[in-house]
């Protein structure tokens, strides 16, 4: 198993507890599939360097997890269907 790091921007139009569910969402999908959560932290809103889809803010999230090499082309293609994600970067730790 290797180390990978994700982050993810979350469109910034929910409520709290919607940022917290979507959270644990994402980190459902990891350990369902095999994965081994080390760390998430929620940056939270954040300016954005450029728009995205006319939003000049996103919600900010960075997990740091343990898994096989097929994992992060599952998380990928979840994030590429959702609609509350803006956009997404997964590599792998250390590199």
């Amino acid at each position: 198993m290797r180390e990978y790091e994700v982050m993810y921007i979350i469109k910034p139009n929910f409520e709290d507890d919607k940022y917290a569910e979507l959270i644990e969402k994402y980190n459902a999908l990891i350990q369902n599939n095999g994965g081994e959560i080390i760390s998430t932290e929620p940056w939270g809103k954040k300016r954005l360097s450029y728009e995205i889809e006319k939003l000049r803010e996103g919600y900010y999230v960075l997990t740091r997890f343990n898994a096989g090499p097929e994992l992060p082309q599952e998380l990928e293609r979840n994030f590429k269907i959702a609609d509350e994600i803006m956009r997404y970067l997964i590599v792998k730790a250390g590199e």
